[in-house]
C-alpha cells in the first residue's frame, strides 16, 4: 500500500482511464469506507456516494460532462452529493454511539446551529463532500489506482439522471481507476512561503 505522504505527493488527476479494468468489491468497499470517515460538522455525515455502475446512465451523464472520457472509462465513477437537510432527519443516530447526555447536548447544538440558517446548511454540505472526495482519492492512492476530482458538467442535468432528491445538490464527481498512458506537464505548485500567511494579511 501507498503511504499517505507518497500518496499527497504524487496525486494527479487523470484524465484517461484503462476502460477494461475492474476494482473488486472489497476493494471499492474499503474506498467508499474511508470517504464515510471523513471528518464533518456534528458528526452528521451529509455527503452520500452515488456509485454509477450502469454503462447506459454512463453514457448519459458523459454526454452533459463536456465528453469527458473519464465518465465511462473509470473503473469506478462516484457522484458526490450533499444532504443539506441531514441535520434534521433523525440527529440523534449522528450520536448513537455517545454516552445519553452527550446525545442529547448535540441534538440540541445540531437544531441552535443550522435551523433557519441555509446557507450554513448549504456550506456544510460542500465542505463535507469535498473532504470526503479527497479521502477517497487518497484511500484508492493506497489502494493502487489513480483518481480524477470532476465538476465539468451540468449539475442539473445529472441530478436529473440520478433522481436527485430535492433536499440534496451534487457536488463534484471522483473517477477511480487505472491510468491509460503517461500523465501531461504538469503545471506546478504555487511556492509554499506565497501560500502561508502568519498570524493575519498584511
Amino acid at each position: 500500500m501507498t503511504d499517505i505522504l507518497t500518496a499527497i505527493a504524487e496525486r494527479r488527476a487523470t484524465k484517461r482511464f484503462e476502460p477494461d479494468v475492474t476494482i473488486p468489491e472489497h476493494e471499492l468497499r474499503a474506498i467508499l469506507d474511508a470517504g464515510r470517515h471523513a471528518p464533518t460538522a456534528f458528526n452528521i455525515q451529509h455527503w452520500r456516494f452515488v456509485v454509477v455502475s450502469d454503462p447506459a446512465l454512463r453514457k448519459e451523464i458523459r454526454a452533459v460532462s463536456w465528453n469527458q472520457p473519464q465518465v465511462e472509462e473509470a473503473s469506478a465513477l462516484i457522484v458526490l452529493c450533499a444532504d443539506f437537510k441531514a441535520w434534521e432527519k433523525n440527529p440523534a443516530r449522528y450520536w448513537a454511539e455517545a454516552p445519553e447526555k452527550m446525545q442529547a447536548t448535540y441534538e440540541g447544538m445540531i437544531q441552535k446551529f443550522y435551523s433557519g440558517n441555509e446557507q450554513m446548511q448549504r456550506d456544510e454540505g460542500i465542505r463535507s463532500c469535498g473532504m470526503a472526495a479527497y479521502a477517497l482519492m487518497l484511500a484508492a492512492a493506497a489502494h493502487g489506482y489513480q483518481s480524477c476530482p470532476m465538476d465539468g458538467f451540468d449539475f442539473k442535468a445529472v441530478g436529473e439522471l440520478i433522481n436527485l432528491p430535492k433536499d440534496h445538490e451534487v457536488v463534484m464527481f471522483v473517477a477511480i481507476g487505472k491510468k491509460a498512458g503517461d500523465y501531461p506537464p504538469h503545471g506546478g505548485h504555487l511556492p509554499l512561503e506565497e501560500t502561508i500567511i502568519h498570524n493575519r494579511f498584511a
